[in-house]
């Protein structure tokens, strides 16, 4: 025990003054009277983190708000040019069935033309045959 009560005296802070004491014309230290001291700087400190901790939660709820109602047009928008496209794909698809129908009724239509012209051809040659050969029959 003796030996922890010599190591504990030992390791007592000596209260010395620091340095050289102060030249003439200097006052003593006082406190400032205006001042409020630590415990109301962390009082400030702390009611001010509180202040900017409740603003940013304000600010982090009006972001979310935007991002769900960003996020509620543009499921909105989506589906609306889905069906847009569904739409527009099935007008193709009228369109297409339109063409080649439309195709099909041309290729009968000049087939029958042909046809037509070369009935035409034939009757043309008959009726000239019968008409050069009219008066040798009478």
């Amino acid at each position: 025990k003796d030996f922890y009560e010599k190591k504990a005296a030992a390791l007592l802070q000596k209260h010395e003054p620091a340095g050289p004491p102060p030249p003439a014309g200097f006052e003593t230290y006082k406190n400032n009277a205006q001042s409020g001291g630590v415990m109301q700087l962390i009082e400030q400190i702390i009611s001010d983190a509180k202040a900017m901790e409740a603003e940013a939660i304000r600010s982090e709820e009006d972001a979310q708000k935007a991002y769900e109602d960003f996020v509620k047009a543009t499921n909105a928008s989506i589906e609306a040019k889905s069906k847009d496209i569904v739409e527009k794909s099935e007008q193709k698809a009228k369109a297409e069935v339109e063409l080649v129908e439309t195709k099909e009724a041309k290729e009968a239509v000049l087939l029958e033309l042909e046809q037509l012209s070369n009935y035409n051809a034939e009757l043309h040659q008959s009726c000239d045959f019968v008409m050069k050969n009219f008066e040798l029959r009478q």
